[in-house]
């Protein structure tokens, strides 16, 4: 009885208030569990099996690395390796910035159901047992109202048995939106932007972090850098997007 009783609030709720999707607009039909239509959802780009082994940028004509990667500078790299559900594209961004932007906190379920599946994809992340979310600075969390990368966290340790690391690290910048830096304004941006405040929840463990948009991975690669010092033996990265 309960099922049929959920069907019949959907549908007068569809009725009062329609869904359409996020990225096109179009009317989602009222049994519609998804915030895209059939033809967006069937656009969602996953990442693909030829990107770079370390830090998961998609190649589109093969090879182990991609160009940056194969520097000199990567020896010195905190981070071991960043994977992604999804490459950046148009329907992707549409759920992203509804889920950051416009309060819609509830598309948590949705993109952590991706964000599991891709997880499930990567074999290379299975070590990686204790789960932190890349911190928010609290002048953002209170005006966006909570932070994205902890829904997303928390809904991946849970589903998949991980331990989830709560009040561990901080951001302690507020730093400057990233969009309009170059990779080096980028990574000069995030300098000293983390502070580790739990040192005994870090140390001697594999920490896999997790964030919605991976696109230099200035951000994720300095939060990494902290853990290492405090005695983190290995971090990786898990997004919802990479931005090629």
């Amino acid at each position: 009885m309960k099922p049929v009783l959920e069907r019949i609030r959907k549908y007068l709720l569809h009725i009062l208030l329609p869904k359409t999707c996020l990225h096109c607009l179009e009317d989602l039909p009222w049994h519609n569990g998804s915030a895209l239509c059939r033809l967006c959802q069937d656009g969602l780009e996953q990442l693909p099996g030829l990107h770079c082994e370390r830090c998961g940028l998609p190649l589109e004509h093969g090879g182990r690395q991609c160009y940056d990667c194969r520097g000199p500078e990567t020896a010195a790299a905190a981070l071991d390796l960043a994977r992604s559900a999804f490459v950046f594209n148009p329907q992707i961004r549409s759920l992203i910035c509804a889920f950051k932007y416009s309060g819609m906190s509830g598309l948590s379920a949705e993109l952590c159901e991706a964000l599991c599946a891709a997880h499930g994809r990567f074999g290379e992340l299975d070590n990686y047992k204790f789960v932190l979310a890349v911190p928010l600075h609290p002048s953002k969390k209170k005006s966006r109202g909570f932070n994205q990368s902890e829904l997303l966290a928390a809904g991946l340790a849970a589903k998949k048995r991980l331990f989830l690391l709560e009040g561990a690290a901080e951001r302690v910048t507020d730093t400057k939106p990233q969009v309009s830096l170059s990779k080096a304004q980028r990574a000069l941006n995030m300098k000293g932007a983390f502070k580790i405040t739990r040192p005994e929840l870090v140390s001697g463990r594999d920490i896999l972090l997790v964030d919605d948009v991976a696109t230099t991975l200035s951000t994720l690669e300095e939060l990494a850098a902290e853990l290492k010092k405090h005695g983190a033996t290995g971090v990786a990265a898990l997004t919802l997007a990479r931005e090629p």
